[in-house]
């Protein structure tokens, strides 16, 4: 049923006359009676009997006229669903607890009037499949690590780098370090369990071990931040990394040491990304946003060469 001979209907019904519809409707009259007609034989009926006063709905137009206002709003809530900046502006930030879900938080304070949707993708092929079918309209991720190269219809801009920071329980060797030099590392077992191959951060951890000779294990399953902490708290021989903006909990009892990590300190590259064709209105402002608040490239930091080559991709 086409809409446009229901819109026409209705227009009709309400004004009881084919030459006021058609003037609201900005046609001809000629192209009322037209739509009218065709409606009238895609159901079969005569829905107005037309007078020298004008048209009169007969008792199948009455009928059918409450139906037809239906099928209009259905229509506009059909297309304002997916209308451009209807609805909420959708942003992967990996985790809760992460940078990014921080740069989140931030960017609703500065702007509460817009509607976000916040979701967490682990996997960056998911995030990346997610930006290219409209999903989502932005996630937070490291870019062009070795063999994961950005599609040609995606953009980047590099927004912040992450310091990382050495997390040990209270019996550890550096817990009363008030800073730990990278190098000095080398030394120590850092445990990393969920490290999986071919990740964006497992390239990351790969560029680190190679360039300072550092020990990563990534053995034993990965049971979440929970046991992680545990462990960490109650074994002497191991540390992690964790980043410096990220928002852990442990309890009191665990006596946990975050320790910053010096010459170089390494930094974890966050850009956002976006798709090229996204007409969103709020994704420019969040955009500007976070390149008004954008913190990389500083001195005395490190990043792997791939980010160090590349640090923004954006649209024109």
């Amino acid at each position: 049923m086409d809409l446009d001979t229901v819109r026409t209907f209705v227009a009709a019904a309400d004004a009881g006359q084919f030459q006021e519809a058609a003037a609201e409707l900005a046609i001809t009259q000629q192209a009322v009676s037209k739509r009218v007609a065709a409606l009238e034989r895609d159901l079969g009926v005569r829905l107005f009997t037309r007078t020298p006063r004008g048209a009169v709905l007969t008792i199948d137009g009455q009928a059918f006229l409450p139906h037809a206002r239906e099928l209009l709003r259905v229509a506009e809530r059909a297309a304002g669903s997916v209308r451009t900046g209807s609805r909420p502006l959708r942003v992967d930030v990996i985790t809760s607890r992460s940078a990014q879900s921080g740069l989140m938080r931030a960017f609703h304070q500065a702007h509460p009037e817009i509607e976000l949707g916040v979701v967490m993708l682990h996997d960056i092929d998911a995030a990346v499949a997610a930006l290219r079918s409209g999903t989502i309209d932005a996630t937070f991720r490291a870019v062009d690590a070795p063999g994961r190269p950005l599609p040609e219809d995606l953009a980047a801009v590099r927004v912040l780098d992450e310091p990382l920071e050495l997390l040990t329980g209270p019996a550890h060797a550096l817990a009363s370090a008030r800073s730990v030099p990278l190098a000095r590392l080398a030394r120590h077992r850092i445990w990393m369990p969920g490290l999986a191959p071919g990740t964006e951060w497992a390239a990351y951890y790969d560029d680190l071990v190679a360039a300072f000779g550092l020990t990563i294990e990534a053995t034993g399953p990965n049971f979440g931040s929970d046991v992680l902490l545990d462990t960490i708290a109650d074994t002497p021989a191991l540390a992690t990394f964790m980043g410096g903006h990220s928002r852990l909990v442990w309890p009191a009892g665990h006596g946990l040491r975050r320790i910053p990590v010096t010459d170089p300190v390494p930094v974890y590259p966050h850009s956002l990304l976006w798709h090229r064709d996204n007409p969103h209105p709020a994704l420019a402002t969040l955009r500007d946003h976070l390149a008004a608040a954008a913190n990389h490239g500083a001195a005395g930091t490190w990043v792997p060469a791939w980010a160090a080559a590349d640090q923004s991709r954006t649209s024109t």
